[in-house]
């Protein structure tokens, strides 16, 4: 076998063994070689490592030898291996996400109806998480999309399937229909004294 060859066994060795390769492991993997060769060929391979400037090296450590990074680069590859911070998502997108699981399909119309607040930023990222997808439109004036949960959602939170969703034991959640007729009873006494206030600036002085 030529030596090259067998430099570049040695190579892929250290480069997949995930801990100080022993020399007597070595050199039972590559019978070809002895010691003082295997030695030789790793003073080259370092040797062509720091003529082309690669970031790594092999070094003799805890009686074998391993493929290791340069020292320099330490502060990149700890901050690369930090784990990712937890994604989090407010309050007011998981009550959003709430009432679109439990009374999906819903417009964005009739989830403000029950929530009483502006949703766009909840939903925006409750599509941008992928928990949520439009999922056809409302045959109404506007035809405003409906809202539904995606498998992601599934996913995420552990569920076989939206009917796996844990029971409510009473409606905490109101219909969108109910959440507006609810709105329209509020509304009408304040018009009911609009329309008096008008008809009181109609009036002829006496």
């Amino acid at each position: 076998m030529e030596e090259s060859q067998i430099k570049r066994i040695v190579e892929a060795l250290l480069f997949v063994f995930g801990q100080p390769l022993p020399m007597k492991r070595l050199l039972e993997t590559v019978p070809e070689l002895s010691g003082a060769q295997a030695r030789a060929l790793i003073d080259a391979l370092n040797g062509e490592y720091q003529a082309s400037g690669r970031a790594f090296h092999i070094q003799e450590v805890a009686g074998g030898y391993q493929l290791l990074t340069d020292a320099e680069f330490a502060p990149w590859i700890q901050r690369a291996l930090q784990p990712p911070k937890p994604d989090t998502v407010s309050s007011a997108a998981l009550e959003t996400l709430a009432i679109i699981a439990y009374r999906q399909p819903i417009t964005k119309g009739e989830i403000e109806l029950i929530r009483g607040v502006d949703v766009t930023g909840a939903l925006d990222t409750l599509v941008e998480r992928k928990f949520v997808k439009t999922a056809g439109r409302k045959e109404s004036p506007g035809r405003p999309f409906f809202y539904g949960t995606t498998t992601e959602f599934l996913r995420h939170f552990k569920l076989q399937s939206i009917e796996a969703l844990p029971k409510m034991k009473e409606s905490i959640l109101p219909e969108p229909q109910a959440a507006e007729a609810e709105a329209q009873s509020a509304a009408e006494p304040v018009a009911a004294g609009m329309g008096a206030q008008s008809d009181e600036d109609a009036a002829p002085a006496a």
